[in-house]
């Protein structure tokens, strides 16, 4: 009980600060969450947002492991997606315990449902706004998860340790590029289950570098281009030409 009230007074004073001044209602619905559900602002649990409280999927996730969530499972629906428009669907079942059948939630997320801070990662929004909703189904929450919300916080379209916090780098000089290229050139793999690192060599020697990573943007969208068609034309062809890269590897050894 002890910690209990410390953290609601630690709540109380961070949302205080981080967004003025709070209506009574709004006070009792954070009671509530930090005493029912031991959500915390300072761990970006909870966002507020006109009015109205948010919870984040790292408030969710805590809930889960203090719930003992047994395990959560993701799936793309493929029949659904379309990597090439950056359109992505996810199926997410999560088990509260070993005999549980599974609380299943879908998520969606394209270029239009998704902040300009974060085009380019509609793969993996798509699969933490279906993990989302499976846990809020599975525990019982009320709230909306601000990740499922099409696109008015960018700051929280991937989860952050604290409120505001701005979508971190990916180290590469492009935040959008990047996730875009690699989602999708992992997608066809899964897709038509080929061997990726036959398929890196293959996109190496076709972007004429010694590996993938320093082949030009330009230079990996021809071949996830090449690749699409080959893989959809003609499948037996494309494994042949990507068994020749293994080939190869084991004659220079």
């Amino acid at each position: 009980m002890k910690n209990t009230s410390k953290k609601l007074r630690l709540n109380q004073k961070l949302a205080r600060q981080y967004w003025g001044s709070l209506s009574k209602n709004a006070l009792l619905s954070l009671r509530e969450l930090s005493v029912r559900f031991a959500l915390s602002i300072a761990e970006g649990h909870l966002q507020f947002l006109n009015g109205h409280w948010y919870v984040t999927h790292a408030g969710l996730l805590r809930i889960a492991q203090n719930r003992g969530c047994f395990g959560i499972d993701t799936a793309v629906q493929e029949a659904l997606s379309s990597p090439l428009e950056d359109r992505w669907v996810f199926k997410a079942i999560v088990y509260k315990n070993r005999e549980s059948k599974g609380f299943v939630g879908f998520g969606d997320a394209n270029p239009s449902s998704v902040s300009a801070t974060v085009l380019g990662a509609e793969l993996r929004i798509a699969e933490t706004r279906a993990v989302n909703r499976a846990l809020r189904k599975a525990y019982g929450i009320g709230l909306c998860s601000i990740e499922e919300l099409p696109s008015a916080v960018s700051s929280t379209e991937v989860p952050s340790s604290k409120p505001h916090q701005a979508l971190h780098h990916n180290g590469h000089g492009d935040t959008r590029s990047q996730p875009r290229l690699r989602d999708r050139l992992s997608m066809l793999i899964r897709k038509y289950q080929l061997d990726a690192d036959l398929v890196k060599r293959y996109a190496a020697d076709f972007c004429g570098t010694e590996v993938l990573r320093d082949a030009s943007r330009d230079l990996v969208e021809s071949f996830i281009a090449r690749l699409t068609e080959q893989a959809a034309g003609d499948l037996s062809s494309l494994t042949c030409k990507l068994n020749s890269y293994g080939r190869t590897q084991e004659k220079s050894l």
